[in-house]
């Protein structure tokens, strides 16, 4: 395959078949090749989906051929995270349990991709059930991380980042409950967007906790993303010209995002900081209180709504499972209900308080993870060390989550290292605005 189309972003494909410099048909072929002959392609796709690529990609070159294009994406690979559901071709979220299951109809988000020209590569592994951000799945496959081969790539969209990080897509779709977008694409020096909930619609996904559940892309640039978005919401593309960052407000979250920051993921944020105070933007830091109640109900609403979802899948053959993933849901079990809906009512206070405190600012700053890609199989072997980076891999992404905000990851000066940016809820065209101009300040 040419190592130009396998690094490049999914609009410059999308402007080459635009041209006529790309065939959408050649393309496909190139990727699929590349899945079927690269040696680390095991471990990212759960499965291929070439009889459905070829036929989309004909499709779309028939269209570019008549001048037919129906967007700038018309005729991309893009690959999907294995819960997203695929018609006749397994579907089974990176678990035991679900083996062998297959929909028969796609799910929402891949039908309005489809529609809009898309072509589907096939499906990525991911954690188990979505249900942790570390990537790490010994009971389907780990995912390799860009940056270092002992490391886990971060998850749960594990297979998602590491199918753009290696050239095995173009771009792909994953979803994010507590940073299962954020974290794989920081992990990984790509771009990664959490929409609002809410904003997509969940149908044919396979769920984690539907309240939180969200979709969202990750791609090498701001306006992949953007793109991205567009294609799978059937919205108009968020315009990206004249983007400037002269006068933005943002500020730096200093509840709970700064505390215990290894040395590297520091650096690489207060870097990325000072780049956007050069580029024009006013910097600010801001407590917010609120923020650590927040995180400590996250045990209560997270776990119990996991394993009412799957409790009876789970308990119906609990052996199939990841030890440690199916500890993590069984600890929803002895959530009391008044405790469950208790959270959630104060959540709510918080997350008007937040709005009050925020609503100045152009977006929120705060490390992606504070923490690099842990080691795979120190993960597996210490207990200590294996509590340790699960609970700090996620800790700051789930502040997005739990704010109901929407967020967007940008790589820094340090590998494995991003930088996020908190928008409002329900302002994704604004928040990638925002980003093009943070990622021209950040090159």
């Amino acid at each position: 395959m040419s190592g130009t189309w396998a690094n490049m972003t999914a609009a410059d494909l999308g402007r080459g078949i635009g041209t006529g410099k790309i065939n959408p048909v050649e393309l496909a072929e190139a990727f699929l090749d590349r899945i079927e002959t690269h040696p680390l392609a095991p471990r990212i796709y759960a499965r291929a989906t070439p009889a459905r690529a070829r036929g989309e990609a004909m499709a779309a070159a028939a269209r570019a051929k008549a001048g037919l294009r129906k967007g700038l994406l018309d005729g991309v690979p893009v690959s999907w995270k294995d819960l997203f559901d695929t018609a006749g071709v397994a579907t089974e979220a990176g678990s035991a349990l679900l083996k062998g299951r297959t929909p028969d109809r796609d799910a929402a988000v891949l039908e309005t991709a489809t529609l809009q020209g898309l072509v589907c590569l096939g499906k990525t592994h991911m954690s188990e059930l979505a249900f942790s951000g570390l990537g790490l799945n010994p009971v389907t496959a780990t995912p390799p991380c860009l940056n270092d081969d002992k490391a886990v790539p971060g998850g749960s969209s594990s297979g998602a980042a590491a199918s753009v990080a290696f050239g095995l897509a173009p771009a792909a779709i994953g979803s994010d409950t507590g940073g299962s977008v954020r974290i794989p694409a920081a992990w990984n020096d790509l771009v990664g967007l959490k929409t609002t909930a809410g904003s997509l619609p969940l149908a044919g996904a396979v769920p984690l906790c539907e309240r939180f559940d969200t979709i969202g892309p990750l791609a090498h640039s701001v306006e992949d993303c953007a793109l991205l978005l567009a294609a799978i919401s059937g919205d108009p593309v968020a315009d990206l010209a004249g983007v400037d960052l002269s006068g933005a407000r943002l500020a730096v979250l200093e509840t709970v995002a700064l505390d215990d920051l290894r040395n590297r993921p520091a650096q690489g944020f207060e870097d990325a900081v000072a780049r956007l105070g050069r580029a024009g933007a006013r910097i600010d830091r801001i407590s917010v209180p609120e923020v650590a109640e927040a995180m400590a109900l996250a045990a209560t609403l997270f776990t119990a709504e996991a394993y009412g979802i799957w409790r009876e899948v789970i308990e119906a053959a609990p052996q199939k499972m990841f030890p440690r993933i199916l500890e993590r849901f069984r600890s929803g079990a002895g959530v009391a209900a008044m405790d469950y809906v208790a959270g959630w009512r104060r959540l709510e206070d918080i997350r008007r308080i937040w709005i009050e405190r925020t609503a100045v600012f152009d977006a929120v700053l705060l490390p992606t993870s504070p923490i690099l890609p842990p080691d795979a199989n120190r993960l597996m072997t210490d207990d200590a060390y294996y509590v340790t980076e699960n609970l700090l891999a996620l800790r700051n992404t789930r502040i997005g989550n739990l704010m109901g905000v929407c967020a967007l990851t940008l790589p820094t000066s340090q590998p494995s290292c991003g930088i996020s940016f908190l928008g409002a809820a329900g302002q994704e065209a604004r928040l990638l605005r925002l980003g093009a101009a943070a990622e021209r300040a950040l090159l």
